[in-house]
């Protein structure tokens, strides 16, 4: 088994791809009105606009505040730059090392997702 696709809620699909570009540095694929696919190593992040796709919603779709997705990347310091100049709701002072080895940030994306940037070299899967 292998987690193949997360779905971020977004409530401006334009501002989300533009985001997703930028901090990823690929285009990802528009797949309807409202979804926008980012391929990262054959896992899909979809940021989906329920209202642009013409789906009705009764209330804001989101994520618990402690339910961060979690993106290992090469690149760490660099998307840390990144994330720290783009409109995000929140972000770690600094990157961190946690007690199992990790080093990593957090942060909430322009809509409030939660979002964990890892080192890849330093990932904990718990063996």
């Amino acid at each position: 088994m292998r987690l193949y696709r997360i779905i971020f809620p977004v409530d401006d699909i334009e501002k989300a791809t533009k985001f997703y570009s930028n901090i990823f540095g690929i285009e990802g694929v528009r797949v309807s009105p409202g979804r926008h696919y980012f391929n990262l190593d054959g896992t899909i992040l979809a940021c989906y606009d329920p209202v642009a796709d013409g789906d009705e919603i009764n209330s804001k779709w989101s994520f618990h505040e402690n339910q961060y997705i979690y993106i290992s990347v090469a690149n760490l310091e660099e998307v840390f730059e990144k994330i720290k100049n783009a409109e995000c709701k929140y972000v770690d002072e600094q990157i961190s090392l946690m007690p199992l080895g990790e080093r990593l940030f957090y942060a909430n994306d322009p809509f409030g997702n939660p979002i964990c940037f890892v080192d890849e070299a330093t990932v904990f899967i718990g063996e």
